[in-house]
């Protein structure tokens, strides 16, 4: 049975769903506007054009320039608000003075070019900030006055007194619902973000009374153990008098990998406490260790043979690479232990391009296995190798070899992730 990960490139770094979710809105929340703006440009177009060159007279180039600004500036708020609002002031101000005195319109307005520019309001006023729509409305209303009393045609104030009062009236109820609107948009989305940081938060709190339960279960439980361990190896040599010079040796030993285990077991709690301090004062194992793997798997009774490279030990490896090198020998030989013990075992390590090739492969038992943990416990080890060459975007393959035995086989790449 044989088990693959892909490169990098297929386990790339995952891009959260609420950011991929607030790109996606924004994107439709632009095109809404495009369309909405482009629409309503569209439509206010002949209206402005035909009416005013039809029903009051303006010449009709005059009409269709002018008309096609008002428009144009409706589409441009989107990108350049000033410059928007600057060109729809002067379409108005245009229309206006092209009105013939005895045309009978809506001076200084017509119809549609008050929607028009009620609608230019309005869509500064849902696209950029409060001040800048009160300052457009403002302005839009000192235009209007001014452009009644400074007309050169010479009509008076009382000319355009209905506009004067209808667009004010009719414009500033516009910008109230869009400003209401626009300020519960933003209510609403301020709670759905409060909601989902204290989801976070919550989450990251019970990821971190997780951590911290397990660490304490391990310190309570496992190093309670390895430390009665240390100190029954230890005292042996003083309890048991007739114990040989090999024995005691062999206790020696026991009591050096309690003390290794505790170590080992010192630095995980340390990163399942966030004790990040200490973690990274303490040294990472790397393939210098090796040999001490090797010694300890053979007094095991595992003999293991190192074949390393001279490129291997003249290359300079990333410590994410040098570590996930080391766990996945050191969990193989460890499986050695269990499932084979007695089984001659193979480490090979080499450099394939910009790889650390190594493999582990092991013999059929000499000897039948004595189960060490409870039948059906699940084991993790195979699965830890697993995400460990994941995350350094490498590959892993184990199984049975045909001729009996075990292999596990891993590609590591140098330049791979930290």
């Amino acid at each position: 049975m044989t088990a693959r990960l892909g490169s990098d490139q297929e386990y790339g770094p995952p891009v959260p769903a609420d950011v991929n979710h607030r790109q996606r809105r924004l994107a439709l929340s632009w095109l809404l506007w495009w369309l909405i703006a482009g629409l309503l440009a569209l439509v206010l177009l002949p209206l402005n054009v035909a009416l005013a060159a039809a029903e009051f007279d303006v010449p009709p180039l005059v009409a269709f320039v002018a008309g096609i600004g008002q428009s144009t500036a409706l589409i441009l708020i989107l990108i350049r608000p000033r410059a928007a609002t600057e060109l729809q002031f002067l379409a108005t101000a245009v229309f206006a003075v092209a009105i013939p005195p005895d045309s009978q319109s809506t001076w200084p307005l017509t119809v549609p070019g008050m929607f028009t520019l009620v609608a230019h309001v309005g869509l500064v006023a849902a696209r950029n900030t409060r001040r800048a729509a009160l300052t457009t409305w403002w302005a839009s209303a000192l235009l209007l006055t001014l452009v009644v009393l400074l007309d050169p045609r010479g009509r008076s104030f009382t000319d355009g007194l209905t506009i004067m009062i209808i667009y004010p009236a009719f414009s500033a109820i516009v910008l109230g619902l869009v400003l209401m609107t626009r300020r519960w948009s933003e209510i609403r989305r301020d709670l759905a973000d409060a909601r989902h940081d204290v989801e976070v938060e919550q989450s990251q709190r019970a990821v971190a009374e997780e951590r911290t339960r397990i660490a304490r279960e391990l310190h309570d439980v496992v190093a309670h153990s390895m430390s009665v361990i240390h100190m029954q190896a230890t005292s042996a040599s003083y309890r048991i008098k007739t114990l040989d010079p090999e024995a005691k040796a062999e206790f020696a030993r026991i009591a050096a990998g309690a003390r290794s285990a505790m170590r080992e077991m010192r630095h995980v709690l340390a990163v399942l406490r966030d004790e990040s301090a200490e973690a990274e004062l303490a040294p990472v194992p790397d393939l210098g260790r090796l040999a001490e793997l090797v010694e300890s798997a053979g007094r095991a009774g595992v003999p293991v043979e190192l074949r390393r490279t001279d490129a291997v030990r003249a290359a300079v490896l990333p410590d994410s690479v040098a570590l996930t090198a080391y766990r996945i020998i050191q969990e193989s030989l460890s499986n050695v232990i269990r499932h084979a013990p007695g089984a001659r075992t193979t480490i090979c390590l080499d450099l394939e391009g910009s790889d650390l090739a190594l493999s582990v492969v092991n013999d059929v038992a000499a000897q039948a296995a004595e189960p060490m943990e409870a039948p059906g416990r699940v084991s993790h080890g195979l699965s830890g190798m697993r995400e460990r060459v994941r995350l350094v975007g490498g590959a892993l393959e184990i199984g049975v070899r045909d001729e009996g035995g075990y292999r596990v086989a891993a590609r590591l790449p140098i330049g791979g992730h930290e």
